[in-house]
């Protein structure tokens, strides 16, 4: 039988209260214990050079990123393979400028390249969301930092050679309101920018993932990796018969201990990645990368670098045949909207105020009334505050779409991720259906409703 809750059964590892993995923050929690960046769960990460006044700033979902000199998050747009053709930008060159685009690409869509883009008369064009990260006169390159000459005159900053953006849509520092490196929140996209961020203080073998529940630990061929309750620092107590099941990550012969990595001799000549006191293994009967599964027998658990922040307590865990999703206080699963237009700039259509018609197109055969019917809002009760960057209280107009003000006429107190509202479906009928899951174009990928997943591996879907 799978967890109910994922958040509370997957349990806590410590080390001198040093937490490994999710499942000491629990869903209903109050928000006083809902913190997702206390201390030594922060994540570490390699200083390497950066052009003055720059800085890094810690993110409640993607762990450290680099920030300009007012803590603004710093994007790229990577190039990335679409449905018929290529969307973003190749090192040392820019795409996003003041033009505005008026025709599909023919790209992503199921539809031809050619079209007119819906409501041109408000689009805005590329550089009115994504400000160019801008070079100061003087300054000069400086490690990985580079500086790119734009068509309009202006220079811009670019790191590994990827020009560099911050977004209009960020409101401080920390956040990462308009990037997506994320998995199962349903807002992943078949293309969006990237926050940029420093190496992670990480032994050469390891990498990190960005999943909704946090930053997870996996190896560099991206199985996740795993602790024992039972382990120690200096005594690893899986041994014998459990290493049929579970693989100790092995240390080089010249890895040595730095900061929260240090090494168990398992035998002569045999060391064992440890981090923040618990032993790695990785699990043999993971046959997906980014794997929960292991995290599900008793006494062991995923290892994350930082935990990020849980739903508030007006939200539940539901099981599903798939897997488990983020429900409302009935079991009545919770979705997000995700809509990234079929144009040369790429633009979001899936954040408050920008056009309605790809989303009442997808979701109420364009009719504004029709959608509000079928997809409502997913209402903060009157005592509802934010708990986080990520999980906030918004007021919206639900005839725009876009954000209110107290007050304001028929306006509604929502809940939103990243600034997104949620929303349930109502042709979900009982607890753990997701009817509405894949609503839209390309599974709701692209244009539509995703079910927001805690994790989707019951039938072998990676996480």
């Amino acid at each position: 039988m799978r967890p109910s809750d994922s958040f509370v059964k997957h349990r806590c590892l410590s080390a001198g209260g040093v937490i490994l993995a999710l499942g000491c923050l629990a869903i209903g929690a109050p928000a006083s214990a809902q913190k997702s960046d206390a201390g030594p769960l922060a994540e570490e990460y390699r200083s390497v050079p950066m052009p003055p006044g720059f800085r890094i700033e810690k993110t409640e979902l993607d762990g450290p990123v680099f920030a300009d000199p007012e803590g603004r998050t710093i994007y790229k747009w990577p190039l990335i393979q679409q449905r018929s053709g290529q969307a973003g930008e190749v090192k040392g060159a820019i795409n996003c400028y003041g033009e505005k685009a008026t025709v599909t690409t023919g790209n992503m869509s199921p539809y031809p390249p050619g079209l007119l883009l819906p409501d041109l008369a408000n689009r805005p064009a590329c550089t009115d969301l994504w400000k160019p990260v801008p070079v100061a006169e003087g300054a000069e390159k400086i490690g990985d930092w580079t500086i790119l000459q734009r068509k309009d005159g202006l220079r811009q900053w670019a790191y590994q050679e990827q020009a560099l953006y911050t977004s209009v849509r960020d409101r401080g520092p920390g956040d990462v309101i308009s990037g997506s490196t994320r998995r199962s929140d349903g807002l992943d996209s078949p293309a969006f920018r990237v926050p940029i961020q420093p190496p992670p203080q990480i032994p050469p073998g390891f990498d990190i993932k960005t999943t909704v529940k946090g930053r997870l630990l996996v190896t560099d061929k991206g199985f996740s990796v795993y602790a024992y309750e039972k382990d120690t620092a200096q005594k690893a107590a899986c041994d014998g018969p459990c290493l049929s099941d579970w693989q100790p990550v092995l240390a080089p012969l010249g890895a040595s201990a730095r900061g929260n990595w240090t090494l168990l001799r398992r035998a002569p000549g045999v060391r064992q990645w440890v981090f923040r006191g618990k032993p790695l293994y990785t699990y043999k009967k993971d046959s997906d990368t980014w794997s929960v599964r292991g995290g599900d027998v008793p006494d062991w658990s995923n290892v994350y670098t930082q935990l990020a922040p849980p739903p508030p307590s007006e939200f539940r865990v539901q099981d599903t045949l798939q897997g488990q999703v983020l429900a409302d206080a009935n079991g009545k699963t919770v979705y997000v909207y995700k809509c990234t237009d079929d144009a040369a700039d790429q633009l979001s259509c899936d954040f408050p105020g920008d056009t309605l018609v790809y989303r009442n197109a997808v979701c109420g055969g364009g009719s504004r009334s029709a959608c509000l019917e079928l997809w409502p809002y997913v209402q903060a009760s009157i005592d509802a505050k934010s708990t986080s960057k990520t999980w906030t209280v918004e007021y919206i107009d639900p005839m725009t779409g876009a954000y209110a003000k107290a007050g304001d006429a028929g306006v509604l107190r929502v809940w939103a991720y990243l600034g997104r509202p949620l929303y349930t479906y109502t042709r979900d009928k009982r607890p753990g259906d997701v009817f509405g899951d894949g609503e839209g174009e390309a599974r709701g990928r692209r244009n539509g409703h995703k079910a927001f997943w805690l994790r989707d591996d019951y039938f072998g879907n990676t996480l």
